[in-house]
């Protein structure tokens, strides 16, 4: 349920609205605090009970309009929020009329290596560094990061070139250590329904990069992020990075679709992962220039400077000089449907 108040209506009419609501044992929360106060109670009750308090509540002094959920995630629906909710990442923000492209290689190898790629990255433009710390492989013989090592790497190139970082966290036992370092924790495929890895980042403030699973629908993807979004942090960016299908010529299938049917549905950001989802560095801009042509809010993608010696992904990842490439013809689409991306640095 969702009541909107009308603009600039006294605090006494909202407290008493809450007030209704509690003595129901509910516990509305609180949106848009100015100019117009949005109450959302977003606990199941039933069809008789939201009959009887709308009710109740419409007759009451300040109200405006009282409207029901229609899906089953509420908090990060756009009938509870309207607006797009933007999330601060360095001195930009994710939603607004910039593209955040976030790039850097699968995983962090050394400090040489990191370092090399992540000045490059930086002057062909890149808004934001990724980089895995901790990598969850489908082999247990592979390579699976640095783990903390590998954290203070990032957080050194990011010393270094002023850009934020974004890596993932793989356990709830490893959130507050990630935190630590990192800008941005990233939820993998694997991990998008682990409930207790997603209760334990949305109780951080830090921004959180949830991506669709291998596997998952639209409406899990989007009940995942209602797991965090609950907890208390807003901060929550959804990330398309292709789904399994029959399909045998690319790594996994980009759903493109997604992008505008999540801006229809959601007020968080939508980024692309065209990188895992090509699984060939070939394909990698042309994914990426149509997720931007879609509405996309950002683009991860991954980058090696010697992608042929890469501990993981080097198949998907591309060259600093392809990057460079993909950077400028990003600006030109992101001008011809209204957005942005950051020129390259001085």
């Amino acid at each position: 349920m969702v009541i909107t108040m009308q603009p600039g209506c006294p605090k006494g009419d909202v407290a008493k609205v809450i007030s209704v609501l509690r003595r129901e044992g509910l516990e509305p929360r609180i949106i848009a605090p100015d100019p117009r106060v949005v109450l959302g109670v977003v606990e199941e009750i039933s069809p008789a009970q939201a009959e009887q308090l709308s009710q109740e509540v419409a007759g009451m002094s300040g109200v405006e309009e009282i409207t029901n959920f229609e899906k089953s995630w509420k908090l990060v629906s756009k009938s509870f929020k309207p607006e797009t909710t933007t999330v601060q990442l360095g001195d930009m923000l994710v939603g607004g009329p910039e593209v955040m492209v976030a790039a850097g290689p699968c995983a962090v190898e050394s400090r040489e290596n990191f370092l090399e790629t992540a000045a490059l990255l930086h002057r062909a433009g890149a808004g934001a560094l990724r980089g895995g710390a901790f990598k969850p492989r489908t082999s247990p013989y592979s390579f699976r990061g640095l783990g903390e090592e590998g954290l203070k790497i990032m957080a050194e190139a990011r010393e270094v070139t002023g850009l934020p970082i974004v890596t993932e966290v793989l356990n709830a036992s490893d959130v507050e250590l990630v935190a630590r370092y990192a800008d941005v924790l990233q939820i993998g495929t694997r991990n998008m329904q682990n409930f207790a890895l997603l209760e334990a980042v949305g109780e951080t403030d830090r921004p959180v990069l949830l991506k669709r699973g291998m596997m998952a629908s639209i409406k899990e993807l989007l009940l995942s992020a209602e797991y965090i979004v609950a907890r208390g942090n807003w901060q929550v960016m959804l990330c398309e990075r292709g789904i399994r299908t029959f399909e045998t010529e690319t790594r996994n299938t980009l759903d493109l679709s997604a992008v505008p049917l999540l801006k229809q549905y959601t007020h968080l950001p939508v980024v692309v992962d065209p990188s895992h989802a090509a699984g060939k560095r070939e394909l990698v801009p042309a994914l990426a220039l149509a997720a931007v042509a879609a509405g996309a809010d950002g683009i991860l993608v991954e980058v090696h400077p010697e992608p042929e010696k890469a501990f993981s992904d080097g198949r998907q990842s591309l060259r600093p000089e392809q990057f460079a490439a993909m950077m400028a013809d990003l600006r030109r689409v992101a001008g011809a449907v209204g957005r942005q991306v950051r020129e390259m640095a001085a």
